[in-house]
């Protein structure tokens, strides 16, 4: 039976996620699966893998062909370069302690570079919070400043208005006094 790490769809229409799977290459891409290893979610920024990763290594090992999106997602997760160390331990070339000293350096390298990224994105994010603050700022000033000068506009005709409906009346009543 050919065995593959697949990925299956799940969501909604314009947001999926998927479920990683062992399975049968001859089933469909939704249906029967041999094992559930973990999921990916590639909506979040960065894409959120979630991976058991000792069973992916099992299926790995025991001939599992992966599709290539969970090959690159298996790599990202370290699955493949374990994998690469375990043979290099089989064939001699070093021993599982060295081994693993590599993966963990591997490991705490490709974290750092995930937490360098998400610290790229957040400052991002920050700066461009505080751009769109200064320009909603510059925007109210500009609109106070406007609505200011109608004001002061409205108020003088209306004090220009009154200047000369009371000039006029009380010319013609001051004549009829005096009279």
């Amino acid at each position: 039976m050919p065995v593959k790490i697949r990925l299956q769809r799940h969501g909604r229409k314009g947001y999926a996620y998927y479920h990683i799977v062992i399975a049968d290459s001859r089933a469909p891409r939704d249906g029967k699966f041999i094992e559930r290893i973990g999921s990916y979610n590639p909506n979040t920024n960065p894409a959120t893998v979630d991976l058991k990763f000792d069973r992916a290594l099992y299926w790995m090992t025991t001939g599992a062909q992966p599709t290539d999106t969970t090959r690159n997602i298996l790599s990202a997760e370290g699955v493949l370069m374990k994998k690469h160390l375990l043979e290099g331990v089989k064939k001699g070339a070093f021993d599982a302690e060295q081994a693993e000293v590599r993966f963990e350096a591997w490991k705490a390298s490709k974290e750092a570079n995930v937490s360098k990224t998400k610290e790229q994105l957040a400052a991002e994010k920050a700066a461009d919070l505080k751009a769109r603050l200064a320009d909603e700022v510059k925007v109210n000033k500009a609109k106070a400043a406007e609505v200011a000068k109608k004001k002061a506009d409205a108020i003088a005709a209306e004090a220009e208005a009154e200047v000369v409906v009371e000039t006029p009346a009380e010319t013609p009543v001051t004549e009829e006094v005096a009279e």
